[in-house]
């Protein structure tokens, strides 16, 4: 039974029940989802940026596809402008464009007025086809590059969080992990294919109108610039509204990922509790939070793109005005109205193609200027999302193999030399001084869940330990196996010090059934192996008919292929708790674990896993965790654990003859098994009078 001194574990732990108690209230707000973030940190975009190298040619290709259309979609207006003024208005010969005069050149005549429109009219054709072709390309590479960069940062997330020690899953919710690993890695994937070079597009795009603009009048482009103070400083306001929104957004989006998760992994218990109506008012508060991020969003872009759009036709307005008049004080102008007295302006004087084109050069200006301002929050988001990313790729596994590690003598022994142990992080392991003399002093404000326990179990053979719920049984466990680290003493499995050994050989050496079983997703035979190629198939049968569960294997229609769903959805309790007696015994562990293994199974399950357990732990190292008589009674030697100490140790007989703890033990728990199962009473001869 599970100590309920040590610190809930998340399903990231596979061992990890479904069905726990229910949460009492929502989540509580992690301050990593919170981080804002800069609008561009040079440290972090240089860490990014080390994703596109493996796609350097792609990028390339991209960036100069961006400025290439860039420049394209800058020529448009320009092109009206010389069809209007050169063709419509008939210019002289001696005052046409570069553009005109090479059309004369290459046509070797001057050309007609409706055959230059025409010639204008395809090169602007042209213009929009290759910028059609660009913008596909570019779109193409992006995503494929982001998606590629999706991938790559997504599995060494997922790597790095296989390789985190147990206590990583204590302390870090599987709905946060689960929000770095998809909703954090879209945010950066956005960047890569709608921020970055967007930006830089639309950057190029201003750059190519401001300069056209200036050259062809520079009075009516500054008059165009006149509101971008207006538009600024609404962009300076919507952008703190927007990034206020989009962090509340993105740590209630966390939240509710980490609260669907306990929800729906304990909705068993939910149910049972009729907690219904009170789990969906928490889940309605986060939701809520959620909701009202998103509303003031929206309401900040509801405001701030009409805004934008308004200064941007107050520009136009000016422009047709203050340019009308210019174009009005042309000498064309004037030669064709000679009612009109010319009056000298600022402005100058323009032709009437200029005007046409500032228009919509005016038109295609604040386009990017709206889309910078959709990119900075892109850009930010992104900032914060890189940052969760790397802090959790920066959180070093607190238990790795050694540099050099030192294999045990496989013989199967177990030895713990006075062992302390906390769960408590505040209390540091003792990885570089490993002492285990009694010259260590316990901090008295720590709960101590061992406190210095000692023992040896020999090779092949079977101890039992028992005690009272929370005495420390299923933490000495997880101490063998190193999923934790220790504060004082030593434990030796092979004759080795488990922290000189390497990990995966270590944990290889162990087979372990817990109380409450689990299956993934997948089919009987890849629950049996999970992933051990080594294993034959006739080894899984084997496995399978040893612990008595090949003939309802076999039952099924597709026998070991039959699928399973998530947790094992389809099977019951005593059948996934069987299925996972054959995945240990599959596996040929040199040392073979139960924790309260058979405590699910009804008493004819129970008596096939008897006989199988006879024959597994036969030639092995067994270490039991049972209240059942008959596990513990069979057991050659009993560790009786009594909060955090190893009170008792022998076997069934000499515990009762002591009358200690054992005997207590004994006496409410095992004495009703006995009444109940005659066959596994103590014989007369051996049994202990009670004298309770």
């Amino acid at each position: 039974m599970p100590d309920p001194q040590k610190p809930a574990q998340t399903t990231a732990n596979t061992e990890t029940p479904a069905a726990k108690a229910a949460p009492q209230a929502a989540p509580k707000p992690d301050p990593t989802d919170d981080v804002v973030g800069k609008v561009y940190d040079g440290r972090l975009m240089r860490r990014l940026l080390t994703y596109l190298r493996p796609y350097k040619p792609q990028v390339a290709i991209s960036a100069v596809a961006t400025i290439l259309k860039a420049a394209s979609d800058s020529v448009g207006p320009l092109l009206m402008m010389i069809a209007v003024d050169t063709y419509m208005a008939g210019a002289p010969p001696d005052q046409l464009s570069w553009l005109p005069r090479h059309l004369a050149l290459l046509m070797g005549h001057p050309v007609r007025p409706m055959l230059g429109v025409t010639l204008i009219a395809a090169i602007y054709l042209g213009c929009l086809l290759f910028t059609f072709l660009l913008e596909l390309l570019q779109t193409y590479l992006m995503q494929w590059t982001g998606q590629k960069v999706m991938f790559d940062l997504r599995s060494q997330i997922f790597r790095h969080l296989q390789f985190q020690d147990v206590a990583f899953f204590d302390r870090h919710p599987v709905g946060r992990l689960v929000t770095r690993l998809t909703s954090d890695v879209d945010a950066l994937n956005e960047m890569f294919t709608s921020g970055v070079l967007a930006i830089f597009e639309d950057v190029f795009t201003l750059t190519f109108i401001v300069a056209i603009m200036l050259w062809k009048s520079w009075p009516l482009a500054l008059l165009t610039l006149a509101v971008i103070p207006c538009i600024l400083f609404v962009t300076r306001i919507f952008r703190a509204k927007v990034r206020d929104s989009y962090r509340r957004q993105r740590a209630a989006t966390a939240r509710i990922n980490s609260f669907t998760q306990e929800y729906v992994s304990g909705m068993s218990i939910v149910q049972l509790f009729n907690r219904e109506r009170r789990a969906f008012s928490d889940f309605s508060a986060v939701n809520s939070e959620n909701k009202r991020a998103w509303t003031d969003a929206i309401f900040a872009y509801a405001w701030y793109y009409p805004v934008v759009e308004f200064l941007s036709s107050t520009a136009i307005a000016l422009i047709l005005w203050r340019g009308g008049e210019a174009v009005l004080h042309n000498a064309a102008f004037l030669a064709a109205h000679p009612a009109i007295q010319r009056i000298p302006g600022i402005f100058g004087t323009v032709e009437i193609g200029v005007l046409i084109g500032f228009i919509q050069y005016a038109q295609r200006f604040f386009r990017p200027i709206q889309d910078l301002s959709e990119k900075y929050n892109i850009l930010q988001a992104a900032m914060a999302a890189s940052e969760r990313v790397f802090k959790l790729l920066d959180t070093h596994a607190a238990i790795v193999s050694p540099a050099h590690p030192i294999p045990g003598n496989g013989s199967g022994s177990i030895e713990f030399r006075n062992v302390w142990f906390t769960y408590d992080p505040r209390a540091a392991s003792n990885n570089v001084e490993r002492t285990t003399d009694n010259s260590f002093l316990p901090d008295p404000n720590l709960e101590w869940i061992l406190r210095g326990v000692s023992f040896t179990v020999s090779p092949g053979e079977t101890a039992a330990i028992v005690g009272h719920t929370g005495a420390g049984k299923t933490t000495i466990i997880s101490l063998m196996m190193r999923f934790y680290d220790i504060q004082h003493g030593q434990i030796l499995v092979d004759g080795t010090d488990i922290r000189d050994q390497d990990l995966t050989q270590l944990r290889r050496r162990f087979g372990v059934v817990l109380q409450d079983p689990f299956l993934f997703t997948g089919t009987i035979a890849d629950n049996i192996r999970l992933g051990s190629s080594w294993i034959t198939d006739q080894a899984l049968e084997k496995a399978a008919e040893e612990v008595n569960v090949a003939d309802f294997i076999r039952s099924l229609p597709l026998q070991f292929a039959q699928p399973v769903q998530e947790r094992g959805a389809t099977l019951s309790t005593g059948q996934k708790q069987l299925i996972s007696f054959a995945r240990a015994l599959a596996h040929a562990p040199a040392i073979l674990i139960l924790d309260e293994a058979t405590s699910s199974v009804d008493t004819d399950t129970e008596h096939r896993v008897r006989l199988a357990l006879a024959r597994m732990i036969t030639g092995r190292t067994s270490v039991l965790i049972a209240h059942r008589l008959s596990t513990v009674q069979s057991a050659d030697t009993i560790l009786v654990m009594h909060k955090g100490q190893l009170r008792e140790r022998g076997t069934h007989q000499q515990l009762l003859a002591q009358r200690g703890l054992y005997y207590k033990l004994y006496q409410l728990q095992y004495r009703d098994q006995e009444l109940r199962d005659p066959a596994l009473a103590t014989p007369a001869s051996d049994a202990v009078p009670s004298t309770v």
